[in-house]
């Protein structure tokens, strides 16, 4: 019925068919069209999207009044602003599709009951979420350790789906560039 959620979750997981029926009690679909906004700043972040079709970006907008992307995610990733899904608090946040996606939505006032319902689902998150705070850890030492080039080489060959998928100018946002530097760089390679 839903096989990118149910498919990933097995990844992590013992999930029997039987308690698929439960997990979609309390999962619901949201169809977005691209540019729709699941998430805007001073809202409080009600779900956790997990995106089975589409790409998302989360970004805020900086002092300059520039936006500046933060994450992206794409088939089988997970995306919520954590400070406010966690305390129910007013987001700093935008969380937009980039393309016509499909995302499964888990809401913060039912998390806790399914997790009472479906305990290994709390290990699932769990696992998610490490594999999540791991990658941002990488992302920020090669922020720090990489030159800015070496960063979209290393990004562009780690994640070649959002090379593709992307527009540049949010991929330049995302690696802390103008769209004009990512350009150059891109011609150095042709």
């Amino acid at each position: 019925m839903h096989p990118n959620l149910i498919q990933h979750i097995r990844k992590y997981v013992n999930i029997r068919e039987a308690e698929t029926d439960i997990l979609w009690d309390y999962i619901k679909p949201l169809a977005a069209k691209k540019k729709d906004f699941l998430l805007q700043e001073g809202q409080v972040c009600k779900s956790n999207f997990f995106v089975e079709k589409g790409c998302l970006r989360m970004f805020f907008i900086n002092e300059k009044g520039t936006e500046q992307i933060t994450d992206f995610a794409i088939e089988n990733w997970w995306m919520a602003d954590y400070m406010s899904f966690l305390h129910q608090a007013p987001s700093s946040f935008y969380i937009q599709a980039i393309e016509k996606s499909t995302v499964y939505c888990l809401f913060h006032h039912s998390q806790n009951e399914l997790f009472a319902k479906l305990p290994q689902l709390e290990r699932y998150f769990r696992l998610v979420s490490q594999r999540a705070n791991a990658a941002s850890q990488y992302r920020i030492m090669h922020m720090y350790n990489l030159s800015r080039e070496e960063l979209y080489h290393h990004f562009s060959t780690s994640f070649p789906e959002f090379v593709q998928r992307v527009p540049q100018y949010m991929l330049a946002s995302f690696l802390g560039f103008t769209p004009e530097y990512l350009s150059e760089i891109r011609k150095k390679k042709t």
